[in-house]
């Protein structure tokens, strides 16, 4: 299958392995932004083909990981509403509000849904106008634009009772929080290819000028992710820092101005809580003021008080690229994907469940 066949070839893996044990002369700690590029290197067993000196972290580029407490706590409360249907993707059916999950109230008998498209969910408000249809729309700039959509298509097909909840945070706001960080170790980005696609590639300039680090743009199969992580060690290695770009087949220069023209439609840029990590400023859309009605947040006075996350999870510190999810006293002891104490560990791309999978790590005291 083109695009996806030849990035799995095992000749060209071997040749970039080789190349990079090759250059590589001292340590490198390299972070890949986005969960579905920490899955693919776990289960692809990558990690454990590296040269030594390479170290990869694991970034915050989980949106169903990052999206705040409270605001799964809000959507529960929607969900129990008597009035209200509540359509979600399906990963964050099972992430732990502060007493439980969407996936316990629906058990427990509230309507919610999972969907494939916000499309689907205007067309379900249109075929049930005596309910208030609510979307948890949650995601990084890649799942917004299909997001705004439905804004806009709810306007055009005149369904007023429709509403996003919505939950986007942003990539380099993200970056430039770890790299402002005083903990911070890192050295060079993966950056997550289909941000990009949306996104473009000149909003990592500034970043990679002003904290003189390589940011590579890279996809997601194996070849992707070794020719990324090589493209990025050699400009390590050259004391180079430049913005790059291994997604070339996917990724331009200036994105999809289309899409990019649909957010601004609906969203603007505001503050944005990341669970676990905290206020980031500018980090995420919110609904635009004029278009509040299709806003659940405005829509609905949800006042869900506000809670500290489980002391016994440390999934901050691992979305930060602080911690290994193995080094988690509670890894694959009281945090099970079946009874997760963190979002990590449940997300279809968080970076608990990929080690919980995939890497064969019972906990910490196991690590030789």
């Amino acid at each position: 299958m083109k695009y996806l066949s030849e990035y799995r070839n095992p000749e060209l893996v071997n040749k970039y392995l080789e190349r990079l044990h090759a250059i590589t002369t001292q340590p490198w700690t390299i972070m890949e932004v986005c969960g579905g590029q920490t899955h693919s290197l776990v289960k692809n067993g990558i990690l454990n083909l590296l040269p030594d000196k390479i170290t990869m972290v694991h970034g915050p580029g989980c949106p169903v990981c990052v999206t705040p407490l409270n605001l799964i706590d809000k959507a529960i409360y929607l969900a129990e509403q008597e009035e209200v249907i509540l359509c979600s993707f399906g990963d964050m059916l099972r992430v732990p509000g502060s007493e439980r999950s969407l996936l316990q109230a629906k058990a427990n008998g509230a309507d919610v849904r999972i969907l494939y498209s916000p499309l689907e969910a205007v067309k379900l408000a249109e075929q049930n106008p005596d309910k208030e249809v609510v979307f948890f729309a949650v995601g990084f700039e890649t799942t917004a634009p299909a997001n705004a959509l439905s804004v806009v298509h709810a306007i055009r097909s005149n369904v007023t009772n429709y509403s996003i909840l919505a939950s986007h945070v942003l990539v380099p706001p993200a970056m430039r929080a770890i790299l402002a960080d005083d903990e911070n170790l890192i050295q060079g980005f993966l950056a997550a290819g289909h941000v990009c696609a949306i996104m473009g590639l000149e909003e990592y300039y500034p970043i990679s000028e002003e904290y003189n680090i390589p940011i590579v743009a890279t996809g997601f199969e194996p070849v992707d992710l070794l020719q990324g992580i090589l493209m990025t060690v050699e400009q390590l290695e050259k004391g180079e820092a430049k913005v790059d770009n291994q997604y070339s087949r996917i990724v331009e220069s200036k994105g999809n101005t289309n899409a990019q023209d649909l957010i601004k439609r609906v969203f603007k840029i505001a503050d944005r809580e990341w669970r676990g990590i905290g206020t980031i400023p500018m980090s995420g859309y919110e609904v635009r003021r004029e278009l509040e009605h299709y806003d659940a947040n405005k829509r609905f006075e949800v006042k869900v008080e506000k809670v500290p996350e489980c002391a016994d999870c440390i999934a901050g510190q691992v979305l930060k690229g602080l911690k290994k999810p193995h080094e988690c006293s509670q890894f694959g002891k009281k945090c099970t994907p079946s009874n997760p104490l963190g979002a990590p560990m449940v997300s279809t791309e968080g970076a608990c469940a990929a080690y919980y999978h995939f890497a064969n790590i019972e906990s910490e005291e196991e690590v030789v």
